[in-house]
């Protein structure tokens, strides 16, 4: 008995090490973001943006954030490809045990070009804000998609919310008070700051590509998780918000009981309450009823769907990265094909703005009900 039980456990040892190297192997092997799919070709540039009208509530001085600009570039446009996740950038990769299990970055084709000029013509804004912990860089397959479709995307990195932020050159980490384990007592102020930090970067694109901005359509927030509350906050705020949206995020701030005055898309996973229906695997209503009362006291056109098969990492790049089992399984990723999953959103997202700002038809658009 005991040699047969050593020789089980060489067994598994042995099949242990030989899949740990394949999947060593096809971490290395190269990986792209999907392909953009609208007329340009997409630049990207990156900044460090201070509001001096603001101190910063977590920290010294005032508010400071890194900003990722992707734009529109001319078809005919060659140059340098960029890096996906750039010098210190590269620790939003997970750390060891779980990278082992996950693609390396530095194999990870990106289709944009690095600081090209933009292309001819005046385009809308777009801010897009992330979830809770991440950072801007992981939304890059929907911010190019928009790109692509002509628009100004600026991705916030909310400072000290972000498990990682570069500012300076130098790796910026969260704070507990600025990431919150308990929205339900903190979530209402925290939409609020992320809100002022969308509103401000908005701003700042017009003065950075003053000859690129359509100023005459307003700015559009679009965010994921934490970040569609902060999108929709932030839409309220502002008297010139052309849409929002909201990937899977439960509401907080003023506009759960004041609405938005523009129009807005909630897209949701399987499990999820924001699309005014909860899913099978939901784990409460309370997330329905701050959603009713938003659709309620809003005034405007309001879209609402469901990604089939999907989970909340669904909508951020983990669906372009190479994951290998068992940490496929623990990421909360659905039962969809990432990739696909990636191009349902960026279809959504970018019909609903083309209807929002420019009345684009969209015959069978999906209307809320409330």
């Amino acid at each position: 008995m005991r040699t047969g039980i050593v020789i089980l456990l060489l067994v598994v040892l042995l099949a242990g090490s030989g899949y740990v190297g394949w999947v060593a192997v096809q971490r290395s092997e190269p990986v792209a973001l999907p392909d953009p799919t609208g007329n340009h070709q997409v630049g990207r540039r990156t900044f460090e943006w201070t509001d001096t009208a603001r101190k910063d509530p977590y920290g010294e001085g005032r508010r400071k954030l890194s900003v990722w600009l992707w734009y529109p570039v001319a078809k005919e446009t060659t140059g340098r490809k960029v890096q996906y996740a750039p010098g210190l950038w590269s620790d939003l990769q997970l750390g060891s045990p779980a990278s082992v299990f996950q693609g390396s970055f530095d194999t990870l084709k990106d289709p944009a070009f690095d600081r090209v000029a933009v292309a001819p013509g005046r385009f809308p804004v777009v801010v897009l804000m992330p979830g809770l912990g991440l950072s801007a860089p992981m939304y890059a397959s929907l911010a190019e998609d928009l790109a692509s479709h002509g628009y100004l995307v600026a991705g916030v990195t909310p400072t000290y919310s972000a498990d990682l932020t570069v500012l300076g050159g130098q790796k910026v980490e969260s704070k507990e008070a600025a990431k919150p384990d308990d929205l339900e007592k903190q979530g209402d102020h925290l939409a609020g700051i992320w809100a002022a930090d969308a509103r401000f970067a908005g701003s700042m694109v017009a003065g950075q590509l003053p000859n690129s901005v359509e100023s005459g359509v307003g700015t559009s927030y679009v965010g994921h998780s934490f970040g569609g509350a902060a999108a929709l906050e932030a839409c309220r705020t502002d008297s010139r918000c052309a849409a929002a949206v909201d990937l899977d995020g439960v509401p907080y701030g003023e506009v759960v009981t004041k609405g938005v005055q523009a129009p807005i898309l909630l897209l949701g996973a399987d499990d999820s309450c924001i699309t005014g229906v909860c899913g099978p695997d939901a784990r409460g209503d309370e997330d329905r009823d701050r959603t009713l009362s938003l659709l309620k006291a809003s005034n405007a056109t309001s879209w609402c769907a469901t990604v089939p098969g999907t989970s909340h990492y669904n909508f951020t790049d983990y669906g372009a990265y190479y994951l290998a089992l068992p940490l496929r399984k623990y990421l909360p990723l659905g039962s969809a094909g990432p990739r696909h999953a990636l191009r349902v959103q960026n279809g959504y997202v970018s019909t609903f703005l083309a209807h929002a700002i420019y009345r684009v038809p969209a015959p069978g658009a999906p209307a809320c009900s409330s």
